[in-house]
């Protein structure tokens, strides 16, 4: 009978992170992922010191071997989801205090900037919560879809089904939008 194998070693434990160095590597994806997850504008900067102060708070907890950015992600998640029960949803139309003729080139581009970014914001409103994370992480963070899986806690194939679904929706969204729907 040959001799049973040993166990194999357990992995030694990855250095620990450090709080300033996880918010400085990390603070913009936070700020980005809070901001496609649908907190206001108004409400991005008291959210994300939240995030960090629940990074701050949960550090001790966190295995070093995982992927820090999918454990950021799970934090924005519950973040986001919970600032958007308890806000109060209000539309602003924002009104232009130039006419748009005496704009310098520079700030209508800025205009046509924030306007494309509101645009999108609104598209991804309409989006459930599973199919914009993954939306968000794999069309606009450009994780692989694996990662994606992983930080949202779901097979891949339901992932790829998200994406689908997520994808079909933007479309339709788009093309109404083009076709001067609102």
């Amino acid at each position: 009978m040959p001799p049973l194998p040993q166990a194999l070693p357990a992995p030694e434990r990855a250095e620990p992170l450090d709080f300033e160095r996880v918010h400085a590597q990390h603070a913009a994806f936070v700020w980005r992922t809070l901001r496609r997850m649908g907190v206001r504008e108004a409400d991005l900067e008291d959210v994300c010191q939240e995030a960090f102060l629940v990074v701050h708070r949960r550090l001790p907890e966190f295995d070093p071997r995982a992927p820090v950015a999918a454990w950021l992600f799970g934090i924005c998640m519950r973040l986001a989801s919970d600032h958007r029960k308890r806000a109060h949803v209000r539309r602003e139309t924002p009104v232009a205090e130039t006419p748009d003729e005496a704009r310098p080139p520079e700030q209508l581009e800025s205009v046509a900037r924030t306007q494309a970014r509101a645009r999108l914001d609104r598209i991804l409103d309409a989006l459930d919560e599973d199919k914009r994370a993954v939306f968000v992480l794999f069309e606009i963070e450009q994780w692989a879809m694996a990662d994606v899986a992983q930080a949202v806690g779901c097979p891949v194939q339901t992932a790829y089904a998200r994406l689908y679904a997520a994808r079909k929706q933007v479309q339709e969204a788009v093309a109404r939008l083009q076709g001067g729907e609102r």
